[in-house]
């Protein structure tokens, strides 16, 4: 497999306009060159949202890329200094939305898996792509759609890697072996509205609620383990008043999340903050969002066979981190117990001038590449 390959592949879907939920065409380069080395292709589209399901073989274990098409908008034009949308190559790194997060990848894991295939054609086990353009939107019809309806016919994922952009300073020094759960409220605390000369008359919300946002802001809720740090609890918005400067509102709504741990469920810190509502007495409403579910892939086959991958192509010890937000990852995890995140560095992603060290894209494939030789010998 020619060393730049995966710099050719890049560019061409960087080319693609897959703003969310648009593929813009990505998907059919990619499974294009998937037929051509015995890949079965299926699209399980719902909601506008293009999704790819394609798969080699029919054997155990399968082995699954995951990863998405669609980008997010680029933001003003004209601070780009080259055009968002035409990849270019500067000072030893490939430019263009997308290029990170995650077009490398995807490259990487087409340009893996051929190779491998061309080595390997009667390798053991399956390999398989899932791909979604909805993952940068709502990401209600794209990876969700598509394990669910695995998950009605009886398909499971023995090995994911997912190609989120997860590098800090250098190609492989961290993979995400985990994410937090995401959990937001949005409580309403009411009182009596009144003049604020005539505070006996009312019943100011604002201060009812003070004593709740203090102890929930020094709670301990749980101490996280090996993987997780501790669940913490944040507000983000807090509205309330009328806007005049002489009455006193009749409500406050805040709205708050957790971030939280797999020691934590849900339901153990919903309960949590209804004792502490309770114990203020408040009159309140309180309405829940479960976000995401917290997913964990501790020390076994695949996350050995990645870091031995990572360690012969770079060098690198890579760490476990279960840092940042949340992936589509949260989905798979419900059908495959094995789940990583591997990529690029993700210090451009989302920002004007997005771009990929482009030495590091034949390095990404051949660490693809290995994992697959280790795990589907």
């Amino acid at each position: 497999m020619p060393s730049d390959a995966t710099l050719r592949l890049t560019e061409q879907l960087i080319a693609c306009r897959s703003v969310t939920p648009d593929d813009g065409g990505c998907m059919s380069i990619i499974g294009k060159r998937l037929q051509r080395i015995g890949f079965e292709c299926e699209t399980i589209n719902r909601g506008g949202v293009s999704n790819l399901w394609a798969r080699r073989g029919i054997a155990s274990p399968l082995f699954c890329f995951a990863g998405h098409t669609d980008v997010v908008p680029s933001g003003p034009l004209a601070q780009w200094t080259s055009d968002p949308f035409q990849p270019s190559q500067r000072d030893g790194f490939l430019f263009g939305r997308g290029a990170a997060d995650m077009k490398a990848s995807l490259a990487a894991f087409v340009t893996a898996s051929e190779a491998f295939v061309a080595a390997r054609p009667q390798h053991s086990g399956s390999i398989a792509f899932l791909l979604t353009s909805d993952e940068e939107g709502d990401a209600v019809d794209g990876t969700v759609a598509v394990t669910e309806a695995l998950a009605a016919r009886g398909e499971t994922i023995d090995f994911c890697i997912v190609g989120e952009p997860t590098a800090v300073t250098r190609l492989g020094d961290t993979i995400k072996n985990g994410r937090r759960g995401s959990l937001s409220g949005k409580l309403t605390v009411r009182g009596v509205q009144g003049h604020i000369a005539y505070p006996h008359l009312a019943k100011n919300p604002i201060h009812c609620a003070a004593p709740v946002i203090a102890e929930l802001a020094v709670s301990v809720w749980d101490q996280g383990n090996e993987f997780f740090p501790p669940t913490t609890w944040q507000i983000s918005n807090i509205h309330g008043g009328t806007g005049a400067g002489n009455v006193i509102p009749g409500h406050v709504e805040i709205d708050f999340n957790f971030r939280f741990a797999t020691v934590s469920t849900p339901e153990e810190l919903k309960a949590k903050v209804g004792d502490i509502l309770a114990r203020h007495g408040v009159d309140y409403e309180l309405v829940w969002t479960l976000g995401a579910r917290p997913f964990l892939t501790g020390r076994g086959a695949l996350v050995d066979a990645s870091r031995a991958a990572i360690r012969a192509e770079t060098g690198v010890e890579a760490e476990l981190s279960t840092s940042g937000g949340t992936s589509d990852g949260r989905f798979i995890a419900d059908i495959c117990p094995q789940l990583i995140e591997i990529g690029p560095v993700n210090a451009s992603i989302h920002k004007i001038d997005e771009c990929v060290e482009i030495a590091a894209l034949p390095q990404l494939s051949a660490i693809y590449r290995r994992i697959l030789e280790q795990l589907l010998p």
